[in-house]
């Protein structure tokens, strides 16, 4: 099991390791596997790039993230330029269903809503503007409303997390109606997410509760 500076050092690493930070000042911390980062940025896409970094961190339990965005005033675009540039880039993208996706921009801060078919549309609308400029942060509360009808397979679930890269021994499945709930334990903060990612793959699926804890103590045995 690492202890705090051990921790600490790894994520650090893991943070300097991504190209797009090299020039980011990033503070980290660690206490009992929650890891703490603060410091300020130029995007939204490094903020997210340092925050996918710690949570794939073997031993990071949880993250506190206090990272501010602050653009170079030659940088800056007010809202409605935001919006624009936003409803540009998810227009573009023709894996995204058009005219369902709905934008508010406050401040920099992007608020997306409307209903999509499928989970891997929703994040696909968030991957398409993280990079665009004036982007301070994304709330997410575009809802999936499926319009398949099939019954969901709670076996193809624990097969599909038994053919990934997690080790899915300890991890349950349990289904109602158009609900998943996976619970058990994992060695990482890392394979909570990968199976929650797996779980939203399944046809029908409109809520994953992801109640996995994390144990990495025996990844170290």
């Amino acid at each position: 099991m690492k202890n705090n500076e051990e921790l600490q050092v790894d994520v650090q690493n893991a943070i300097q390791w991504e190209p797009l930070l090299h020039a980011a000042e990033i503070g980290v911390s660690a206490r009992d596997g929650i890891v703490t980062l603060t410091g300020i940025v130029d995007s939204y896409a490094k903020k997210m790039e340092a925050e996918n970094a710690t949570r794939n961190t073997l031993g990071v339990k949880a993250i506190v993230e206090n990272i501010a965005v602050k653009f170079p005033n030659v940088r800056s675009k007010s809202d409605t330029e935001i919006a624009i540039s936003i409803l540009l880039a998810i227009n573009s993208n023709s894996l995204i269903p058009k005219d369902v996706v709905k934008v508010k921009v406050e401040d920099g801060w992007v608020t997306l809503s409307g209903q999509l078919p499928w989970n891997l549309h929703k994040e696909l609308v968030k991957n398409t503007i993280m990079y665009l400029i004036g982007i301070k942060g994304i709330t997410n509360n575009i809802l999936i409303q499926s319009s398949l009808k099939d019954k969901i397979e709670q076996s193809a679930v624990e097969e599909a997390l038994i053919r990934s890269s997690i080790d899915a021994v300890d991890v349950y499945v349990r289904v109602s109606g158009n609900s998943l709930t996976l619970t058990g334990t994992v060695n990482s903060f890392y394979e909570k997410q990968e199976a929650a990612r797996i779980a939203w793959k399944t046809p029908g699926i409109l809520a994953v509760i992801n109640e996995l804890a994390v144990d990495y103590e025996y990844a170290y045995n």
